[in-house]
Order: C-alpha cells, then sequence, then structure tokens
C-alpha cells in the first residue's frame, strides 16, 4: 500500500498549533508505518529537518496558490495512492477512497466575531468538504468531536478521538542568552499569556481580570502578552492604551521555541482562559516547566486540563480574576495545582498520538 502523508503545513519556519501538530505527527509516524511505501507531500523551499526512511519519498509540489485543491489534486490524479493522510483538516478535490482527515476544532462557528466574513466562509466550506470526502475523521477532543456531531451532523461512527501530544523534552529548552536574561529582570514578577492576540484569546478579558488584580488586590505583577497580532488586535491594542494600568502590560511579539519555556519558567501564573481551544497545547506547555494554568471551564480546556488547573469562566473578568489572586494567596493550593500539572502532562506524547494513527492509517477495512 501507498501511503500520502500532507506535509504543506509540518515544515513553515514559525509554527504555532496546526503547523506544530503536522510536523510532530508526521516526524514520529516514521518508525510506525511498517514498509509501506509512504509519500512526503511538500511545498517548494521547505526543508525537513530530519531523517526519513529509506521508504519513503519526498514529492515537491509547486504550487504557490491553490495548492492543496490544484497542486496536490493533479499529483494524486496522476500519481494515485491506496490511502492519503492530511493532519490540517483541508482534503484536495481529487482524493484516496480512503482519506484520513484530522479535525482540529470549529472555533469559526463558535466565536463567529473573532473571524472575518471570508474566514468563516473559507473554514466552513473546506472542513464541511474535507469532513464530506473523508473516510476517516481524526478529532483531537471529545469536544471537537461533540461540535462535528452537533452542528454539521457528523456521523460519531466516523469520527475518532486522538488526543494531541506533547514533547517534554521541549520543555528542557531553557535560553540563557543575555537579552533574555534582560527581559526576565525587568519582567518579574508578571502574569503570562502566550498565543496569537485575538478575540478568541480572549485577550480583552485578561487585560480587565489583570486591572481587577491591580485595583482590588495591589497586585505587583505585570502582565506578559506573548504572540503576534491575530483578528480584532486593533481593539485589543486600543483597550491596552485606554488602561489605567498600560505601562504594566508588556507586549513580546512572537517568541520562539528556545526563549518560551525559559519565559513560561519565571511567570507565578499561566493565563489561558480562551473561549474556544480545539485542543489546548499551552496548559502542557506551562504545567511542564511548574508553572500554574488559570484556564477555561468550557470548550476542551477541561478535558485537558481535568483537575489540574483552575477553571474560570471565560466571560466573567472578574471569575479569572479571583482563581488567579487565589492561586497567588494559597500556597498549598498552588503547589498542589503544580504537582497535579506535572502529571497531567504525562498523558499525553507524540508517540501515543502517532501510533494510533498510524493504526487508523494502516487499517485495511473501511468505515463506509
Amino acid at each position: 500500500m501507498v501511503i500520502g502523508i500532507d506535509g504543506s503545513r509540518a515544515f513553515i519556519k514559525n509554527r504555532t498549533g496546526i503547523e506544530e501538530y503536522s510536523y510532530q505527527v508526521i516526524k514520529s509516524l516514521r518508525d510506525k508505518l511498517g514498509d509501506h511505501q509512504v509519500v512526503l507531500y511538500v511545498r517548494k523551499n521547505q526543508s525537513i529537518d530530519f531523517e526519513v526512511p529509506k521508504n519513503w519519498k519526498i514529492c515537491v509540489i509547486g504550487w504557490s496558490r491553490f495548492w492543496t485543491q490544484l497542486g496536490l489534486s493533479l499529483e494524486l490524479f496522476l500519481h494515485p495512492i491506496g490511502v492519503l493522510f492530511v493532519p490540517a483538516h483541508t482534503v484536495p478535490w481529487i482524493h484516496p477512497k480512503k482519506t484520513i482527515v484530522t479535525i482540529h476544532g470549529l472555533e469559526y462557528e463558535i466565536v463567529p466575531r473573532a473571524y472575518s466574513a471570508w474566514e468563516r466562509f473559507y473554514m466552513r466550506w473546506s472542513i464541511k468538504s474535507a469532513c464530506h470526502w473523508a473516510d476517516n475523521i481524526v478529532s483531537v477532543s471529545k469536544n471537537t468531536k461533540h461540535d462535528l456531531m452537533r452542528l454539521y451532523g457528523i456521523s460519531g461512527d466516523k469520527i475518532r478521538v486522538i488526543y494531541e501530544g506533547y514533547d517534554l523534552e521541549k520543555a528542557k529548552i531553557r535560553n540563557s542568552n543575555s537579552e533574555m536574561n534582560r527581559k526576565l529582570q525587568k519582567l518579574k514578577p508578571f502574569l503570562l499569556f502566550i498565543g496569537r492576540l485575538e478575540e478568541r484569546k480572549n485577550i480583552i478579558g485578561i487585560i480587565e481580570a489583570f486591572e481587577i488584580l491591580k485595583e482590588k488586590h495591589r497586585l505587583p505583577h505585570k502582565l506578559v502578552l506573548a504572540g503576534k497580532g491575530g483578528y480584532g488586535f486593533s481593539n485589543i491594542q486600543a483597550v491596552i492604551k485606554n488602561s489605567k494600568y498600560e505601562n504594566d502590560i508588556t507586549q513580546l511579539g512572537f517568541v520562539r521555541d528556545v526563549d518560551k519555556f525559559k519565559l513560561i519558567s519565571h511567570a507565578d501564573i499561566f493565563m489561558f482562559p480562551t473561549f474556544y481551544e480545539g485542543f489546548g497545547i499551552p496548559i502542557l506547555e506551562a504545567q511542564s516547566v511548574g508553572v500554574p494554568v488559570i484556564t477555561s471551564n468550557i470548550s476542551s480546556m477541561p478535558e485537558v486540563a481535568g483537575e489540574s488547573a483552575l477553571l474560570a469562566d471565560p466571560r466573567e473578568s472578574w471569575h479569572i480574576a479571583e482563581q488567579a489572586f487565589s492561586l497567588m494567596m494559597d500556597k498549598k493550593q498552588r503547589n498542589d495545582m503544580i504537582a497535579r500539572g506535572y502529571e497531567n502532562v504525562k498523558q499525553f506524547s507524540w508517540d501515543k498520538c502517532s501510533q494510533s494513527l498510524a493504526d487508523l492509517i494502516t487499517k485495511n477495512e473501511s468505515t463506509k
């Protein structure tokens, strides 16, 4: 059997969310697909930074636009394969009968105001089409599976929940360059958010909670926001500019992995009360370096965090603030959350994730 894997999202320079998932599962699948011939489809000018097995072939598709629907479709038409795995939700128009796609979440349906009309249209079309065309759907959480069934009427029998993994080795990356050290000295003590600065991530709610902590509890901390701007970023900037505590709010922009884990490890609390997540890797990143987490009591966050984080209503800034204050004042609770976080992270591994994917990819019988 010839197995094709869409690697178009896996090898970009600054990976986030879906791109990191694609990279990690492809890397971990190398020793799990046996002697099957594997074709890894990539974009031109992408470099693969790990060794691939001898039975793997790299196929470079040179289309710069419409890479999936035209470029990959044409390649699959000219050179058919037995099974296609798409780790990033967009299935090509031409595809083998056995196609497996990973759906990471329906954020645009749950929090539509955080997306432009074009983004909502495109995501809805591409994911609905992918779910219709695919033989099997991989959902990264039970919550996402529920959303697919509830909103798109997808049969639960077609959906397999396979949790994302987490690389504990990444947590050992603690860059000690002088620039980061200087920043940390100026920032401490601080509360931290890392992710795209957009409406869906509830950045304004985090800022409002921070203002409550400063006003009501005279918190000495700063608030650090690390990440690139996304949809609604101009509104976030306006809120920061008009805040009484503007000087205590620091934006760092995109932070590389070599700096990220040192930054997280110096935070007093990791703030992640977002409105919707397909999975929620940042929760595990913070827990892996011993930082207590406040996250949302909705979407997939309770599923990923379990009882290892404090949950807050993301629509209520006062609730976020009270949970944060509780973590800072109650040392026993704080230490308990840190210990539970370390244990929680151990449940998730890319090896376990990719083995489940490999079993699904190489399974002979179709579910149709």
